[in-house]
């Protein structure tokens, strides 16, 4: 699958502006990491995608042919799991997985909703109502819902929200397996799901395109521009953004980015999330 995106814009009737002439090329197979701080116009990207919102500008192409022209017939390849997503509260696991895979039209839905759930690790919850489940467990059918029939093209927004880490990286480690033969768009601003396993980032800030490429291509454009200190040896340096504080026994140590470091703080080598952030506060300077 091959879904073209050119000069997208997206302005809301309130007048607020989401998007700016976004152009994008997604391949399959692939697994991309949509990265952006809050507010930032992943979510309205991801809407433009399945069909659930109409651009003010631009084009989507899917396969070479207009994506409104072809919606049902993407709808049939998609899994979405959006950040807000609802469930029937009185339906158990499978009965609600059973009413997805009616609206999506799956043949054989027994045999898909059996693979949605072991997937998922959901197997003790199948006939759980879903009101009795906990936050992460009713994440998880979420991602079961979307995963439901192998679609072609995934849509995860915020999918490891609300699990536990051994849960986050069993779920790391499937949206891999499925990106294998297929297209995966996973939207998140946990660095951690993104740094193993996508090999391709995108990064969205106040609603432009601010870098399209692989990891390794990011974290080079942080070095020389990350360094550490400690706290004591500080001097009012301005351009200097602080990205942690550890306690350790010789006092607290600085974790930072800058354009230019001041010469009280020795560089290191860039990890993805001091890069993602280095990029972020040259945005938001300029």
């Amino acid at each position: 699958m091959n879904v073209e995106i050119s000069k997208l814009s997206m302005t809301y009737p309130s007048g607020k502006t989401a998007l700016r002439e976004i152009n994008l090329s997604l391949s399959s197979p692939n697994l991309i990491g949509l990265l952006g701080p809050n507010g930032a116009g992943k979510s309205t990207l991801m809407k433009l995608l399945v069909a659930g919102l109409l651009p003010t500008e631009g084009v989507i192409s899917v396969d070479g042919k207009p994506l409104m022209k072809q919606e049902r017939l993407l709808k049939a390849r998609l899994g979405y799991f959006p950040q807000s997503f609802g469930l029937f509260d009185e339906l158990t696991v499978w009965q609600f997985l059973d009413y997805m895979a009616a609206l999506k039209g799956i043949v054989n839905s027994k045999e898909a909703i059996a693979a949605a759930i072991q997937s998922t690790n959901l197997e003790e919850k199948q006939k759980a109502k879903i009101r009795t489940l906990s936050g992460g467990q009713r994440q998880r059918v979420g991602i079961a819902q979307a995963i439901l029939g192998n679609p072609h093209f995934l849509i995860f927004d915020e999918p490891t929200v609300g699990l536990d880490p051994e849960e986050r990286i069993s779920f790391r480690n499937l949206f891999s397996q499925m990106a294998q033969d297929r297209l995966v768009l996973l939207s998140t601003h946990i660095i951690e799901d993104v740094q193993s396993v996508c090999n391709q980032l995108i990064v969205i800030h106040q609603g432009r395109i601010r870098f399209a490429g692989t990891p390794a291509e990011l974290i080079a454009g942080a070095v020389g521009h990350v360094g550490i200190f400690r706290e004591k040896d500080r001097r009012q340096e301005a351009g200097l953004h602080i990205t942690s504080r550890v306690n350790t026994a010789q006092g607290i140590v600085c974790r930072a980015v800058a354009e230019e470091l001041p010469d009280f703080v020795e560089q290191v080598e860039p990890a993805l999330e001091d890069a993602y952030l280095y990029l972020i506060s040259r945005e938001a300077i300029q």
